[in-house]
């Protein structure tokens, strides 16, 4: 260590560890602890240097505001609790907020229809992950809920498009359907190509009347391995 890394050790244990007499009847060490360190104990115990908020501009603002002195819309301030305690205390009141919502959510989801999209073998370590880029759209126009997504085992040129009203009580026609892509492109890139296949990278709606695919050519040739295409729907 240089002369210089001593003296900087020195003078931080000087500043933060002297002997505080007025700490000795308090729980815990009889030193100043690091100021920083303070805040993010694993505990409840009241901090041993907490801030100095004289002259801070949010309290004398919120001291001077007869609405926002009491308001319960401002989070109670702990100036002599940790980081670590003011954590669980809004741990604590969000989870009270989300809970009345999660029960009457909870209550009102039923399953309005069941599709069998593909069968894996019982065990499950040995399953791949066949469902992919499930991407959800909700047409507020025609009141249409669409979920994108592909399956693997079954073709990778494939995308498919499931079409459910909002309304469960109501139907639509074509509830499910699939898209190939296949080599449907060959006559706008390659007249005379019959062997390019394309199978589906990524796919979301672009809006409620157009669906954007990315498309991967199964034959690698450079500058011609990638398809961005616009869809209608119709």
């Amino acid at each position: 260590m240089t002369q210089k890394d001593i003296t900087f050790v020195a003078d931080f244990l000087t500043e933060h560890f002297n002997e505080a007499p007025e700490l000795y009847n308090r729980k815990g060490k009889y030193f100043n602890v690091e100021r920083v360190g303070q805040y993010l104990k694993d505990e409840d115990d009241d901090l041993v240097s907490p801030p100095n908020t004289e002259g801070n501009q949010w309290f004398n603002f919120l001291k001077n505001s007869t609405h926002l002195k009491e308001s319960p819309l401002l989070f109670p301030y702990y100036p002599e609790k940790s980081l670590h305690f003011v954590k669980k205390q809004m741990e604590g009141v969000i989870d009270r907020c989300l809970q009345k919502p999660a029960d009457v959510i909870g209550k009102s989801v039923h399953q309005a229809v069941c599709m069998s999209l593909y069968k894996t073998s019982q065990s499950e370590d040995s399953t791949p992950q066949l469902f992919k880029l499930p991407f959800l759209w909700n047409d507020k126009t025609s009141n249409i809920h669409y979920v994108l997504f592909t399956i693997l085992e079954n073709s990778i040129s494939k995308i498919h498009i499931l079409r459910r009203h909002t309304d469960t009580s109501r139907s639509v026609s074509n509830g499910i359907l699939a898209v190939d892509f296949g080599n449907f492109l060959n006559n706008s890139i390659n007249e005379s190509s019959d062997s390019r296949c394309y199978s589906c990278l990524d796919a979301h709606f672009y809006d409620d009347e157009t669906v954007t695919v990315v498309l991967k050519e199964s034959v690698e040739q450079e500058g011609k391995e990638r398809v961005l295409a616009q869809l209608p729907l119709s």
